[in-house]
């Protein structure tokens, strides 16, 4: 897939702490609405962490940010940065964003499950990202 067709926008590559510091407070609201047993709250809000944590890693490696409608074309410039282990974790970003559709638009009750599953994926997607990057928010113990 081309550039052209994941749909890019440059970047200056000290913009990664925005979407990084955007990862950790929607990561820290999962945590939160996963104590109050807001399943929905704990999918979605997870999602989005991971799809702010691919974000900071593209601008601060690439220089470059997927401003595609759809996330998953994303996945591609993931694939793009040199860091170790991206493949593994190009397929969880890709589990983790399978789920986002099921939280967000599906006409049912998203279950403790599922939302216990995401964050899992989510919490191992931020923590690889976090070990990437020259600043890091680590999560607050105590889940």
């Amino acid at each position: 897939m081309s550039a052209e067709e994941l749909k890019v926008r440059t970047e200056d590559k000290a913009k990664y702490r925005v979407y990084q510091d955007r990862s950790w407070q929607f990561y820290e609201e999962a945590r939160v609405a996963q104590r109050a047993g807001r399943w929905a709250a704990v999918g979605l809000n997870a999602v989005h962490s991971a799809i702010s944590m691919n974000d900071a890693l593209t601008i601060y490696f690439l220089q470059k940010k997927s401003v595609a409608a759809d996330h998953r074309k994303a996945v591609d410039l993931l694939s793009e940065i040199p860091a170790e282990d991206v493949g593994n974790q190009k397929a969880n970003y890709k589990r983790i964003l399978a789920k986002k559709y099921a939280v967000a638009y599906e006409d049912r009750e998203f279950r403790e499950k599922e939302a216990l599953e995401v964050f899992k994926q989510v919490e191992r997607f931020y923590e690889w990202g976090l070990s990437k990057l020259p600043e890091s928010k680590k999560p607050k113990e105590g889940l």
